[in-house]
């Protein structure tokens, strides 16, 4: 049978690193069952029976949030023959509270201290054979990014766990704590795994609610046992939780104090402390972080994205498949239906996916080596003072960020926030900034209705941003989303060059998870399209039309463009570009093209189309319109991700739903009111805009009836996460 090892460690102390150093290509990417939560495994080089669990970054065994109970599930259920334990040796003492957990689960444990050499540029000496001494366990050095020392300690992980020895268990606990936890041991045993016997007494010492369930233990060995917990709380004045965590701090930093020498004083600052006190500065963080992010998408976005992605839309999209597909199928003599199905429907979908993968590339590339270098991490910490004050931590604010360039990763991103609540919310609102998709849309009415005003594009990620904050305020003073955002905890890693392997594997990874899920979503959509613009009914019955006019599509939007009405395009033509837009928004563009008989292949620039809008639209109706598809529910790869990310149907509806409710309240709004005062009169509509109006004013200042309960518990949960 395989060696399974566990690669367990705080979040930033390198573990993805080794992983990467220790497993090469031979890895797996998922997800954990029934959760968000990204799963990596992969076969150690050189030993095809071993398995390396890369287990999610955590702080503590306790199940706070989902990554902890991923990680805990799999340590305490699958039982791995080995524990390889990253610990920081720059941040020692925060790491080991993990160990000390670990330790206690009573397998095999191999201690792997990491970044050592940036331990020895500091002049700080860690002595390992008093560590290893005072843990009990084996304890050796490495740097991940070097790649020193990591093979030996995965080689020793697996001889431990081939031979299935463990260490010694540390003497943690002291006085009444530790008589009070022997006591428990010898209550439960033979009803949990031996080994477990340590880890399990601590846990009901704790009060653990899901240790609790697991056991079911009769009701008067509980109280038995109630009675020596409440004896120790009444003898040390605190709460059973915060014993054990003072406890275990107090042996931590006494196991620190005999093994680590620190050359600096306390009161130096290092140099990622130096670059601190300029990046994080209240005056100048925020200025920094708009340089830094212009320069990102001024390459992502700009000559060198569009460059990409002009070059793979007319070299392969265009030339090498679509029309390369229909000369060939035509040659072949396929039925017209055949010809159509596979170059403008199959094909045409696969040439849309390429067009996205350059400029996603390059973003996603970019956005990696900030993460490698320790930047990304500050940025939720700059941002979560603003967007605290809007009910959003400010680690939702790297998923909206990274929506700007495609919804799609930006909402896969926002599986980094640990609070369910929090991530839910994020994904909801995500969506709501401007995509590079939306700005063909964006484009079109600029040049066709605005005279290519830039302000018409300023106005729209305005919009985008004012609809996630008054969201934010909104959905905050609903039951489901109630409460303080979750504290933010989160560690700062010391900055440090990027590693190429780093940066190039998360590209990829990021890059082929962009294409699987937004691509087989694309390729549906795009046959669907195909088919609904390609047939209808005719005199002769139903086949192929050559009108589009006479297409299901035209159908489907002449029976529910009424809806639309209100927000000044209730035709047919508007109603079936919306529809398209959900498909891919910059479909919008092409089924304007379309529908105008200007031609498919059309940019938004160009100026037969840009006429036929003129005619179409007036400047309130087009402004409502392009408010409506940039606020709506996103393409039907957003969506598909977000259903990914929800993990749950309800969820995923409410999420739809919510934004295309706000996007029609919104526009209704803008065309009404902006009808009303160019002179259009009073009608209806007026009506219904000004009680969607008070509606909106009336969720946004309405008092929070749910601030009692939910705010006292987020309180405690505060203090749990500060106490660890």
């Amino acid at each position: 049978m395989a060696i399974k090892i566990a690669l367990a460690g705080n979040p930033n102390c390198g573990k993805t690193t080794l992983f990467n150093d220790l497993t090469g290509s031979n890895q797996y990417v998922g997800n954990w069952p029934g959760v968000t939560v990204e799963k990596k495994e992969g076969k150690l080089k050189g030993h095809k029976d071993v398995v390396i669990q890369d287990l999610p970054g955590i702080y503590s065994l306790s199940p706070y949030t989902l990554e902890e109970v991923v990680a805990r599930g799999y340590l305490v259920n699958e039982k791995p023959d080995a524990i390889l334990n990253i610990v920081d040796g720059t941040n020692i003492e925060r790491n080991l509270y993990l160990t000390t957990q670990l330790i206690e689960l009573g397998l095999p444990v191999v201690v792997a201290v990491n970044m050592m050499d940036l331990v020895r540029k500091n002049g700080d000496k860690i002595d390992l054979d008093r560590l290893a001494d005072a843990l009990g366990c084996e304890v050796i050095a490495i740097s991940a990014l070097k790649g020193e020392g990591g093979m030996a300690a995965a080689q020793k992980a697996m001889a431990l766990g081939q031979a299935k020895k463990a260490g010694e268990l540390p003497h943690v606990f002291t006085g009444s704590v530790e008589h009070a936890i022997a006591h428990i041991e010898e209550s439960i045993q033979g009803k949990v795994d031996n080994r477990y016997l340590r880890w399990y007494a601590i846990k009901i010492f704790e009060r653990d609610d899901k240790v609790m369930a697991e056991l079911n233990l009769p009701a008067e060995l509980k109280a038995h046992l109630e009675e020596h917990i409440a004896d120790c709380e009444a003898e040390l004045e605190d709460d059973a939780e915060s014993i054990i965590t003072n406890q275990r701090y107090a042996y931590i930093n006494t196991v620190v104090s005999k093994a680590v020498k620190k050359q600096r004083a306390g009161h130096d600052l290092s140099t990622s402390d130096k670059i601190d006190r300029i990046v994080t500065n209240r005056v100048l963080a925020l200025p920094i972080f708009a340089v830094i992010m212009f320069a990102v998408y001024w390459v992502a976005m700009g000559p060198l994205g569009s460059f990409l992605t002009d070059w793979t839309n007319d070299v392969l999209g265009s030339a090498w498949l679509t029309d390369g597909s229909r000369a060939l199928l035509e040659g072949l003599g396929c039925a017209e239906w055949l010809t159509g199905l596979v170059s403008d429907g199959i094909v045409a979908g696969v040439g849309a996916v390429l067009g996205f993968v350059p400029q996603m590339l390059v973003l996603f590339l970019m956005l990696s080596i900030l993460e490698d270098i320790g930047y990304m991490a500050r940025v939720a910490f700059i941002m979560d003072r603003i967007f605290r004050k809007f009910g959003l931590s400010g680690k939702s604010f790297i998923p909206m960020l990274i929506g700007s360039g495609c919804g799609v990763p930006g909402v896969m991103a926002s599986r980094t926030i640990e609070n369910e609540r929090d991530r839910r919310m994020t994904i909801m609102t995500t969506c709501f900034v401007p995509c590079g998709a939306k700005m063909p849309i964006i484009g079109l009415f600029a040049g066709a209705i605005f005279g290519g005003s830039g302000l018409v594009a300023v106005s729209a990620y305005f919009i985008g941003v004012a609809a996630i904050v008054v969201s934010g305020i909104i959905l905050k003073k609903t039951k489901g989303f109630s409460g303080d955002p979750a504290p933010f905890v989160m560690e700062l890693p010391a900055y440090h060059k990027p590693a190429a392997g780093n940066v190039l594997r998360a590209t990829w990874e990021r890059g082929w998870s962009f294409i699987k899920r937004a691509g087989t979503v694309i390729v549906a959509s795009s046959i669907v399209l195909w088919f609904l613009q390609g047939f209808g009914f005719t005199e002769t019955g139903f086949g192929m039309v050559a009108d589009n006019n006479d297409s299901i599509l035209a159908a489907i939007g002449g029976a529910i463009c009424f809806i639309f009405a209100p927000l000044g395009f209730g035709d047919w033509q508007s109603t079936v570009a919306t529809i398209t837009g959900l498909i891919a928004k910059e479909n919008v563009v092409s089924t304007f093209g379309i529908l105008f008989q200007i031609g498919e292949e059309v940019a938004e620039d160009d100026a037969a189309l840009q006429a036929a809008v003129a005619l179409h639209y007036t400047g309130i109706s087009a402004y409502s319109f392009m408010v409506f598809n940039l606020l709506c529910a996103p393409c039907f790869a957003a969506m598909g991700a977000i259903k990914r990310e929800m993990n749950n149907a309800k969820w995923t509806w409410a999420a739809i739903g919510y934004m295309c409710g706000f996007a029609y309240l919104i526009s209704l709004m803008i065309y009404q009111f902006g009808k009303l005062f160019t002179g259009g009169g009073f009608g209806i509509g007026t009506v219904a805009a000004i009680i969607a109006l008070v509606f909106l004013l009336y969720m946004l200042f309405r008092k929070n009836k749910y601030t009692g309960d939910e705010l006292t518990l987020s309180a405690v949960d505060a203090a749990k996460v500060g106490a660890r």
